[in-house]
């Protein structure tokens, strides 16, 4: 497996202090960690540019002003393609990832360099029920919209992408760049062809005296969240007569 075509990629938007640990988890596990800095409030930028100046695998972009996930990622994306990165893993910033997982999941994107591996989230007792429940909606409409293609959840963020077909799908559209971007990410990839891997990954949810944050806004996520599957509904009866097809092929891959 060639490590330097392959990077951590982290968006963080005031963390706290718990992203140190992160990016410390992050690059005991891999060489390379890059943190998108999307416009940050809370003082991390400074934190991680000190850590940056010490430590040659991170790398540090910052973003002027709060543009979300998806934009953050993008901005990643494009610099790790100008740089010869082929894949990125995704993780969060809060803690919730298991870093421990890294070398599994990129091992299996080097044997399936031309999928995207998804972790499937394993939920402890600490996991807010609510959280739990609504994601089970979401999956259900991203399956309906890939016609069961095999995305075992649409919302976890702890991806391997490929990132020449994942920047393609981001420049060809305006959308994806909140909190909309992992599930509109897997089913449109999953409609260019790129095959879902499925790996268990377990998920912890920080209380507020662990340092745990949330920027997830019941309402206004979910608003965006049901307006994205409208439009990726449109885009599925669209594509409804190639589906079947692809379906077959990445079943046949397995």
């Amino acid at each position: 497996m060639t490590e330097r075509t392959r990077i951590v990629l982290i968006p963080s938007y005031d963390p706290g202090p718990i992203l140190y640990e992160t990016v410390a988890a992050a690059r005991e596990q891999w060489p390379d960690v890059w943190v998108v800095v999307d416009g940050s409030s809370d003082g991390t930028a400074a934190g991680l540019d000190r850590l940056a100046q010490a430590d040659p695998g991170l790398r540090v972009i910052k973003l002027a002003e709060n543009r979300g996930k998806g934009a953050a990622v993008l901005r990643g994306l494009e610099a790790a393609a100008a740089e010869g990165i082929t894949h990125v893993l995704t993780m969060d910033a809060d803690g919730q990832h298991p870093a421990g997982l890294i070398p599994r999941f990129m091992a299996t994107s080097a044997e399936h360099p031309d999928c995207m591996i998804l972790g499937k989230p394993v939920f402890d007792a600490q996991a807010p029920l609510l959280r739990v429940r609504g994601r089970r909606v979401s999956n259900w409409w991203a399956n309906l919209e890939t016609l069961w293609i095999g995305i075992g959840d649409s919302l976890f963020g702890f991806r391997v992408y490929p990132v020449a077909p994942l920047l393609a799908v981001m420049r060809g559209q305006r959308w994806m760049r909140r909190f909309d971007f992992d599930p509109e990410a897997a089913v449109r990839l999953a409609w260019r062809g790129v095959r879902p891997v499925n790996i268990d990954a377990p998920v912890r949810y920080l209380s507020a005296d662990e340092g745990g944050t949330s920027h997830f806004n019941y309402w206004r996520d979910n608003v965006l969240l049901t307006w994205m599957h409208m439009r990726l509904l449109a885009g599925f009866l669209v594509r409804l007569p190639a589906l079947p097809g692809l379906r077959s092929r990445a079943r046949r891959a397995v």
